[in-house]
Parts: structure tokens; sequence; C-alpha cells
């Protein structure tokens, strides 16, 4: 699941600026990205979790949940975890 999940990650113009907004962070494009594959790649398999069409993704080490759906594989919105 993680493998097909980083080979097809993509995103739209408007989930950057929701990435941002969710983090309160103002990162690029390419930085978004490339904060999505590493923290996806990094994240162990029993952290992923499917329900309904989407997959959720839980890194505790960056305090995060990456929401992608499972059919595009499109990233929907990042939230933080609260502890």
């Amino acid at each position: 699941m993680k493998d097909k999940i980083l080979q097809n990650i993509c995103y739209t113009e408007l989930v950057y600026e929701r990435i941002n907004k969710k983090l309160g962070t103002i990162l690029s494009k390419e930085q978004i990205e490339k904060l999505m594959f590493d923290v996806i790649k990094k994240t162990d398999e029993k952290y992923f979790e499917k329900t309904g069409k989407n997959y959720y993704i839980a890194n505790l080490e960056h305090n995060i949940r990456i929401t992608v759906n499972s059919n595009t594989f499109r990233v929907i919105t990042v939230d933080r975890i609260e502890k």
C-alpha cells in the first residue's frame, strides 16, 4: 500500500494552500511535496488506515495525519494530531 501511494501521489492547486493553513506554515509546492513524500516513506505501514475511500496516514514524529484519496492517490488534507 505504501509503495503504491508513493508512486502515484498527486496534488491539486488548492491543497497546497490548505496544507500551509492547517500546519501554520509557508512552504512552497516543492517543499510540501517533499515533506509529504518523506513523511509517508518514513511512516510504518501499521499507521496506514483505509476507511471508506480514503487512506489516513498518521505520523507521530511529525504529529500529522495525511488524508489521501484511495482511487486517485490525491492528497486531500493534512491535520495536526491532537495529543
